[in-house]
């Protein structure tokens, strides 16, 4: 027989649900900071204990195994760089899925595949557990200030008991129910591939434009003013051409490993991606050329190297 769900009671702190966290990264370390912040009480694990040194300090508890952390809490959160290390966490003896009990909540908030998920569901049926795939955006700065866009895949009631937890990480006008199981990763993902798209895009034609004599900056303007416009260009490209930042935050291995899930998802549903694949293999050029630390706007220097100069705006004084 199932146990209960916990209720989730967004008022008074000290009523707040206990929230196992795993994964105290570049996102997860913010994520963690603000659900402190907010008075959930944390039990956290990490390959390195000293990611959660500040949240020890906080009153967060410490649990050396993925069981643990689930076994102590009334639901647990995952912010983990691949699926394979979300399978890892999940299984085996030490795994989270052992420790959750019937009836137990997990929050994947990684940028995954549905098959992750599915085959805890198939391996746990009649458990009760409820499980949602939950990916963000806004990088390591949304993470850090609480403002993530949130993708939420899984049951609309679990959606809105959760909704106290999800505001504590994200922006609650951004936090969206995009569907049932599975759902929040296939948003995640095809919006990683839209913007990766438009990098490559955008990279060409500064780059075609300045050989051809156009001032960089008229460009730019001239692309602002036209339907051709796109949030890449009106504002990401800026940390490039103002400050040279190919933003180092986020490596460009990760942006090949979402380019390659994203590739992979296009192949389980007989869709063909041609332009996504060709996106991908500029940005595995990219990494094969800057290295794995590269930031994931890197791609732009290849297209920068042709031109025979970096593509730099001139900026009034």
């Amino acid at each position: 027989m199932s146990s209960p769900t916990p209720v989730l009671d967004p008022t008074p702190v000290g009523t707040r649900p206990t929230v196992g966290f795993i994964g105290l990264g570049n996102m997860g370390s913010g994520m963690t900071r603000n659900l402190q912040a907010a008075g959930f009480p944390l039990v956290v694990t990490d390959l390195r204990r000293e990611s959660a040194s500040d949240l020890i300090e906080g009153g967060a508890r410490w649990a050396e195994t993925p069981r643990e952390v689930a076994a102590a809490s009334d639901l647990i959160i995952t912010m983990l760089p691949t699926p394979k290390h979300v399978e890892a966490v999940a299984s085996g003896p030490d795994g989270l899925v052992v420790g959750l009990p019937d009836g137990g909540t997990w929050i994947d908030m990684s940028t995954s595949v549905p098959d992750v998920l599915d085959g805890v569901r198939a391996a746990t049926a009649g458990r009760g557990l409820h499980l949602l795939d939950a990916p963000v955006s806004g990088m390591s700065v949304g993470a850090a200030n609480g403002m993530l866009q949130i993708f939420v895949g899984g049951d609309a009631d679990d959606v809105e008991r959760l909704r106290p937890v999800f505001e504590a990480m994200g922006d609650p006008e951004r936090i969206l129910h995009v569907g049932g199981p599975g759902a929040g990763y296939a948003v995640k993902l095809m919006i990683n591939q839209l913007w990766f798209s438009h990098l490559v895009a955008t990279a060409e034609v500064l780059s075609v434009g300045v050989a051809a004599g156009v001032d960089l900056g008229v460009l730019r303007d001239a692309l602002i003013a036209s339907p051709a416009n796109s949030t890449f260009v009106s504002r990401d490209v800026l940390s490039i051409l103002d400050h040279g930042d190919y933003d180092e935050g986020f490596a460009i291995a990760l942006a090949c490993k979402d380019l390659g899930l994203s590739v992979d998802l296009a192949r389980s549903v007989g869709m063909p991606v041609e332009l996504s694949s060709l996106v991908e293999q500029i940005f595995r050029r990219a990494r094969a050329r800057y290295g794995d630390r590269a930031g994931e706007m890197t791609p732009v220097r290849l297209y920068e190297e042709l031109l025979g100069r970096d593509l730099r705006r001139e900026v009034p004084a």
